[in-house]
């Protein structure tokens, strides 16, 4: 039997050897396992503008890695996020005639959990952005089911849920080894579901799930659940998990749940669902500022034993998007960089020499025409569209994004970009600017639209 979590983990060790760093950290890590449909192996990615790039340039060198490794997968499909539901849904007679499992999570592993050590409270970097998150975290540590439950974190990704939540698993396994703790994906979450639908069915029980899977979630003393907005829209997934909510709640068991938006954003959420979720303490983390950014640089390099400069680090912070995982991968790069050359990388003409093929290359390339034509593709538009007079939303939103990335990333000035787009006055230019980085801080759609456009000119 296959499992698919360890099967991607190999096939994207072998893809890491064939691609370079750059496309394989912005394109095939972040791609997620889903499951395997009619002798494909269907994995997940967040917008269609990935989709399209990964099948544009990529697809063909995954099949041909896959294939190699299991001859019995004959092909990779790639999804959105969106979809995952429709293609777990059609797992079931491949994995029963040919052996494939998804991924699972048995009892055993509940009793045997560990959290990664790197994470703790300790080296998590305090900031105004993410103070409040943190003392939350903290606090239902010492008051398990207590008038913070359940607590619910939300923020854009790469900003450091993950990182709390197993620091709070760190710390209860430490200071309550009798409290059982379960920390799952919704995605994992979806797949224990179906199966255990499934075995119900097998054994003519009932269409609902097993008492087996209820009774798992239902004894923790500690349910985390990782990226809970997956559940939206899926009918199933949340009759299930709104009984184990009340289970658990009733019993005064911890329940941590983590988003990309908060729970009124959350797009088809039950009601039932959506007013549990705000019972406790609803928090989120902010992009951080430059001190958090730098400090949180500073802190990586220390664990790495790497001699970070100041210079150097305010670099790295401001040529870096506010996601900390793209930013450490900048700090990686530099680490391997003098590591590779055995050169000290202390000042910020080395730092550009080592991220040249990242950063420099890269931005040199772009011109206002570059991201115009990035916009007008994400958004099925022309040219003529974005720079004419249409005040249409379905022009309107687009002009402003490409206004704010004209500015973001190539400092144009606003009198000029104003020019650029029919002559409009600064102060529109302004407006758009200001509006879209307001966005970008509330609105999950817009975060993931602005780094899919940044992604595209950055690897064109």
């Amino acid at each position: 039997m296959i499992n698919i979590d360890s099967f991607w983990n190999d096939a994207k060790s072998e893809l890491s050897k064939v691609l370079n760093s750059i496309s394989f950290d912005v394109w095939i890590d972040k791609l997620e396992p889903v499951c395997f449909v009619k002798n494909s192996l269907i994995l997940s990615t967040i917008s269609n503008m990935s989709k399209k790039t990964i099948e544009n340039q990529y697809l063909k060198t995954i099949k041909k890695t896959v294939t190699s490794l299991n001859p019995m997968i004959t092909n990779v499909e790639i999804i959105l996020d969106t979809d995952k539901d429709e293609y777990i849904k059609k797992q079931d007679s491949f994995i029963e005639d040919e052996g494939l499992i998804v991924k699972g999570q048995s009892d055993d592993d509940l009793e045997s959990m560990k959290f990664l050590e790197r994470y703790t409270f300790d080296n998590f970097v305090k900031g105004k952005s993410n103070e409040f998150a943190l003392e939350a975290a903290k606090a239902i540590c010492d008051d398990l089911g207590g008038k913070y439950n359940p607590l619910f974190i939300y923020s854009s990704a790469g900003l450091g849920k993950t990182h709390l939540l197993h620091a709070i698993g760190n710390h209860i396994s430490k200071t309550n080894q009798r409290a059982k703790i379960l920390y799952v994906n919704s995605e994992t979450f979806i797949n224990e579901l179906i199966n255990s639908i499934r075995s119900s069915n097998e054994n003519k029980n009932s269409t609902h799930f097993s008492n087996d899977f209820r009774e798992k979630y239902r004894k923790v003393d500690l349910l985390m659940i990782d990226d809970i907005q997956f559940i939206s829209g899926k009918e199933g997934s949340q009759e299930a998990f709104f009984h184990i909510f009340n289970d658990l709640y009733q019993n005064q068991k911890q329940i941590v749940l983590t988003a990309d938006c908060s729970p009124s954003d959350l797009q088809k959420l039950n009601d039932r669902l959506r007013t549990r979720f705000s019972w406790g303490l609803t928090v989120d983390i902010q992009p951080p500022n430059m001190e958090t950014k730098i400090a949180i640089l500073k802190n990586k390099a220390v664990r790495e034993k790497f001699n970070l400069s100041d210079d150097v680090a305010v670099y790295i912070a401001e040529k870096s998007t506010s996601n900390i995982r793209e930013m450490e991968g900048l700090l990686n790069k530099i680490i391997f960089y003098s590591s590779l050359t055995n050169h000290t990388v202390d000042t910020v003409d080395i730092a550009k020499e080592a991220l040249s093929d990242f950063i420099e290359d890269k931005k040199e390339k772009i011109e206002e025409s570059d991201i115009i034509s990035a916009v007008c593709n994400y958004f099925n538009i022309t040219n003529q569209d974005i720079t004419g007079s249409s005040r249409t939303k379905s022009i309107v939103e687009p002009r402003m994004i490409a206004m704010y990335l004209m500015d973001n990333m190539l400092g144009v000035p606003l009198v000029s970009i104003g020019k650029i787009f029919g002559g409009r006055d600064h102060t529109t230019v302004m407006h758009a600017r200001d509006k879209i980085t307001e966005e970008i801080k509330k609105n999950p759609r817009m975060r993931i639209i602005v780094t899919d456009i940044k992604n595209s000119l950055l690897n064109k």
